[in-house]
Formats: structure tokens, C-alpha cells, sequence
């Protein structure tokens, strides 16, 4: 000891070389035991004595207190969490919205704060990386509420390098305190709840003078229970037969810091059957009492930053409470996250131009998101591909609809996944398809611009050489696979496919929400618009009439080829009227009639 040799060296040094590598090991396995009178009896009896009900904690690595670096393990193991139940949690999606997006939501809020790490190497900068990031990637009501109760657990671990059992349920208690604040209207048998009790589990086991590994397990467990009792406190959830989704996904955070903690495994997803039809309800349900909550049938969801004295915020937040609900404005120092479910999108901007100034404001239609989610849902289950033989390059494509999914099948794709506008899928189900592709080499088509980050995650998660070809939508996807060589490799694939789809111009027609106004004229609510990359080209009351009218833009006499994909709302009348019409004013030009059968767009079209 006097040297610096270690402890262990010292009790050791009569043992034979064999002897004190054994007991080395062991001793960085289990503490040193007590019994026995010479160093290596007293080794060997207590391995006998201790190793059972020792070996399963200490194997574990089970840790009393927890620093920066193990915050950022949290942080990443979260993120992956959620990624991989991002499915499940968006299955269980029925309050406030049934749109399904609950998962994808926090899994885009945690992408958001591993980005801000970066750079941040102690416990101040960690936290703060951890609010920032929460802050300003905070998607949905879920991501939101989520971001809160992350700034709530930071600002109180942000002053010591390191923290214990009872730090952590104080700042449990102070992650809860905040969320309740930052929603308007909190509803109980929502995440709000289960950050609660589980906050007050976690202070209970700490005021015994139980350890970190201990007071996470008991807010593990009251979490558990308080999620499985959600039903109870809000009767939607209970109609559909489900646990509500972003009380879900937070007992994954506290899954993954017992992992952290202690090395107790995070749970799998489990396959969840899709929850029952709720029913509608008047735009005040927001104020959900125990006995009867239902679901807000608000038309939008509006989302800001607002830059904004704090002393205003008040002020705000009584503007918004006269013109929808699912309220949330999380923030401070002057720049807040503002999240509203409304019918007047006009009036919950103006609210913000009142108090300061918004900026990077996104709409969401929600009665249009709510509807893909169930046609992807209940969509019947895709028809299994041809038996494949082993090729050197597959493709993998993101697609809705069993007729484009007929067609991508029949144009060489292997693997499909179910995906759209407002159901993106998650990393893990386009690694999945990745990985049941009979390929080494595998090309994969988001056919969605929300998709392609997600798709692009895919490469650094798998063994097999892929590539990601940016395509925006259905038609470009069509126009690549026709320079798909499935016994080239990967690259010339790449290379020649990505140019095939430059080439194609798309158009789509779909329905007007709202009234409004556009390049091509007023737009009133229930009118067909007709869309290219450009935004909107053409407005009618009639669908052939707007198909028409998107095509005059599109085609040109210098084109040869016009595929239609036929959607839901399409009709054999509006076909035979976008025929002719072609047919009459682009008579070069000759006409290909595909059923597709996606939801929301009577029509897509690619013009070559």
C-alpha cells in the first residue's frame, strides 16, 4: 500500500500467479467477503457464500450514482427505445387525436436532443444540450409534454456533477411540477399521471434512504401500475381497449435508466392489436373530467416557436383557451414551444403576433391525418411477393395503397413497407425489410420527403451495402424501378435509377380542407386543387375538371408517356374525362390507367 499497490495485491501477494488473476477477476466482479482467515480461503468461501445472491446485481454494474456520461447514455438508449416501440406507441395513439403519430412524435423529439450533444462533455452542458434540444425538436402534443418533463428533470440535475437516488427523484418531482404547468388543461390517465405517481414512488423510496438503482425501481414499478390504470381515469382509452401512448413512452425512459443504472434489459416491443373505434366529441372535451373524457374533434394542430417576454405569456395562453384545446407552451427566456388543436388556425396565429413573434409555424390537418392512419391500419395485409432468388441488388419501397404495392412488386421491388404523408414508418421496420431482402446490396425508396431521414438512419444499423435514393413521391419511385438491373450491383443502380426519377415530373390531385387562397385562385373548402413540386396549379369544384387542369400544366407536346394512379375517390366517368382530354390537347402523348388505391389523392401522375 505504501508503494501504491493496490488492495487487492497486498491480500493477494502469498497466493501462486493462477490463484491472484482468478481472484483479480472476481474481486472486479463482487466486493472482497469477509470470511475466512487467509486471503485465498476468504476469497473462495465467499464466491461460495455471496456469488447467488451477489452476481446478479454486481454483474449488472449497478452504480449509486450516475454523471454526465451516464445521462448521455440515457439519453441515446431512449432515443433508440423509442425508435424501436415507435409502432407500438403509435398503435396505442387514441387521445386526443387518434392519428397515430404519438411514437413517431417523441422518437423525432429525443432525435432532436442527441443532436444537441455533441460537444457537451460535463454535467452543466449535458443538461443544457438536454433542455435545448427538447425545446426546439419537440414535435405534437407527446413531444411536447415529453420536452417538458426533460427541461423539469435537467434544471434540477444541472448543479452537481453527479447525482443519487434522492437527486433524482427531487428532480422527478420538479419534471412532474413542470409538465402540469405547461398544459392548460391537464388531463388525468395521460402522461401527466404517470410522471406523477412514479415521481412520488421515486420520493418515498428516497426518504428511506434507498439507493439510485432502488428509487428508479420504484418508480419503475408505480409507473407501470399508474400506465395500466390510464384506462380507468379517461374512458377513451378504456372504449378502445388501450394504455395511453405517451404515458407509454415514458416508462421507456424510466426502463432505460434502470438499464443504465442497474443493467436490467429495456423491453421489447410486443405486437399490439389496433385499438377500437372511439368516438367523436365536441371541441370542449378538452376539459376531460374523470368520468367522461372523449376525443377533440378539432380540426388542426398548430405549432410555433414564439419569441416572447415571459411576462406575455400569460396573457397568451387566456387568448388560446377561447379557441381550442390539447394547450401546451413549454419554454422561457423568451422563447416558447406553442402546441394548440383548433378550427381557427387564423386566430391561434394572431394570438402569438399579439405577444411577440412567431416563427417556423406548422399546420396539421388533423381529420386528414386521423383518416391515413386508418386506412394504413386497416388496410388488408400486403399480398406476399414471388418467391425471390438471391440477386446481388434488391429494392426496398415505402409505399400505400395494394395497388401500387401490386405494381412496385411487379416492377422488381422485394421488400415493401406500409408508410405515407402522415404514417411515416420507423428506422426499425425499413431495417427490417433491409434486412429480409435476398441482397447484400439494397436499394431503398422512400417515396416521401419525411422518409428519407428516417430511411437514411438505416445504413450505419445493418451489415448490407444500401443506398438511399431521395424520392419525393409515388411516381418518381415508378420511374426509377424502370432502370432497376437487379444483377448489377448497388452503385450503377443507384446511380441510374436516381436519374431515371430526375426525369419525371408529378402532379397530384387532392381536396381542399379549408377555404384559402393560392397562385391558381380562391380555394373553397370541398374543391379539388391540383399540386406539383411548384404548390398549388389548379382549382375546380370538379375533380376531372382539376385533373385536367393539373395536366395542362404538366404535359407538354413534348411528352410522350401520362400514368394515372387511380385513389380513393376516383371514378371510371373522371378517367374517361382525363383520357380524352389528353387524348384532344396532347394527342402525342398516350395515357397509362393504373388502380393504386392510395388514401387522400383521386390521382396521382407522372409525365414522361
Amino acid at each position: 500500500m505504501r508503494f501504491g499497490a493496490p488492495f487487492t495485491r497486498a491480500r493477494t501477494r502469498w497466493m501462486l500467479g493462477f490463484q491472484r488473476r482468478f481472484v483479480r477477476r472476481w474481486e472486479w466482479l463482487i466486493d472482497m467477503p469477509n470470511e475466512g482467515c487467509l486471503p485465498h480461503t476468504s476469497q473462495t468461501a465467499g464466491m461460495a457464500s455471496k456469488l447467488a445472491a451477489r452476481v446478479s446485481i454486481a454483474l449488472m454494474g449497478t452504480v449509486e450514482r450516475l454523471d454526465a456520461r451516464g445521462l448521455r447514455e440515457v439519453v441515446l438508449g431512449y432515443r433508440d427505445a423509442l425508435r424501436a416501440h415507435q409502432e407500438q406507441l403509435n398503435r396505442l395513439n387514441v387521445y386526443p387525436v387518434p392519428d397515430g403519430d404519438t411514437g413517431t412524435n417523441m422518437a423525432l423529439t429525443l432525435e432532436s436532443v442527441v443532436g444537441e450533444l455533441d460537444g457537451a462533455d460535463d454535467m452543466g452542458t449535458t443538461c443544457k444540450a438536454i433542455s435545448h434540444g427538447s425545446l426546439m425538436g419537440a414535435r405534437g402534443n407527446s413531444g411536447v409534454i415529453l420536452s417538458q418533463v426533460l427541461r423539469g428533470l435537467t434544471d434540477a440535475l444541472k448543479a452537481s456533477d453527479t447525482f443519487d437516488g434522492a437527486a433524482f427523484a427531487e428532480a422527478l418531482r420538479q419534471a412532474s411540477d413542470a409538465a402540469y404547468q405547461a398544459v392548460m388543461r391537464p388531463v388525468e390517465g395521460t402522461i401527466l399521471t404517470v410522471v406523477r405517481e412514479s415521481a412520488t414512488a421515486a420520493g418515498a423510496a428516497a426518504a428511506n434512504d434507498q439507493g439510485l438503482a432502488e428509487v428508479l425501481e420504484a418508480a419503475r414499478a408505480a409507473g407501470e401500475e399508474s400506465l395500466a390504470r390510464t384506462p380507468e381515469l379517461l374512458p377513451v382509452l378504456a372504449e378502445a381497449g388501450v394504455v395511453d401512448a405517451g404515458a407509454a413512452g415514458y416508462v421507456l425512459l424510466l426502463d432505460v435508466l434502470m438499464h443504465v443504472a442497474a443493467g436490467r434489459p429495456v423491453p421489447e416491443p410486443e405486437p399490439v392489436a389496433a385499438p377500437a373505434a372511439v368516438r367523436p366529441a365536441p371541441s370542449s372535451s378538452a376539459h376531460v373530467e374523470p368520468d367522461g373524457a372523449t376525443v377533440s374533434d378539432l380540426r388542426y394542430e398548430v405549432m410555433y416557436f414564439l419569441e416572447a417576454p415571459d411576462e406575455t405569456i400569460p396573457a397568451f395562453r387566456n387568448v388560446w383557451a377561447g379557441i381550442g384545446d390539447s394547450i401546451v407552451v413549454v419554454g422561457g427566456d423568451n422563447l416558447w414551444n406553442c402546441h394548440i388543436h383548433t378550427d381557427d388556425i387564423g386566430a391561434a396565429v394572431e394570438a402569438a403576433l399579439d405577444a411577440g413573434r412567431p416563427r417556423n409555424i406548422r399546420v396539421t390537418d388533423l381529420a386528414e391525418q386521423v383518416e391515413e392512419e386508418r386506412w394504413v391500419r386497416e388496410a388488408p395485409p400486403d399480398e406476399p411477393a414471388p418467391p425471390a432468388e438471391p440477386v446481388p441488388t434488391a429494392v426496398v419501397a415505402v409505399a400505400t395503397g395494394e395497388g401500387i404495392r401490386r405494381i412496385f412488386h411487379s416492377l422488381g421491388v422485394q421488400q415493401i413497407v406500409a408508410g405515407g404523408q402522415s404514417m411515416n414508418p420507423s428506422t426499425q421496420q425499413i431495417l427490417e425489410a433491409v434486412d429480409a431482402a435476398p441482397a447484400d446490396q439494397v436499394v431503398v425508396l422512400p417515396n416521401n420527403k419525411n422518409i428519407i431521414p428516417v430511411a437514411e438512419q438505416v445504413d450505419a444499423l445493418t451489415t448490407k451495402q444500401i443506398r438511399v435514393l431521395r424520392t419525393t413521391g409515388i411516381a418518381e419511385g415508378f420511374a426509377a424501378l424502370m432502370e432497376y438491373d437487379p444483377q448489377s450491383d448497388v452503385e450503377e443502380n443507384a446511380a441510374s435509377m436516381a436519374e431515371a426519377a430526375a426525369r419525371v415530373q408529378s402532379g397530384e390531385v387532392t381536396r381542399a380542407v379549408r377555404d384559402a387562397t393560392s397562385p391558381a385562385g380562391p380555394v373553397a373548402e370541398g374543391d379539388y386543387i391540383g399540386l406539383t413540386s411548384n404548390g398549388i396549379v389548379a382549382v375546380a369544384p370538379d375533380l376531372g375538371e382539376a385533373a385536367c387542369a393539373l395536366l395542362e400544366h404538366l404535359v407538354t407536346d413534348e411528352h410522350e408517356i401520362v400514368t394515372a394512379i387511380e385513389g380513393d375517390g376516383a371514378s371510371p366517368a373522371d378517367t374517361r374525362h382525363i383520357t380524352e382530354w389528353v387524348a384532344e390537347h396532347r394527342p402525342e402523348a398516350s395515357v397509362e390507367v393504373h388502380h393504386g388505391g392510395q388514401p387522400l389523392y383521386p390521382y396521382l401522375f407522372s409525365v414522361e
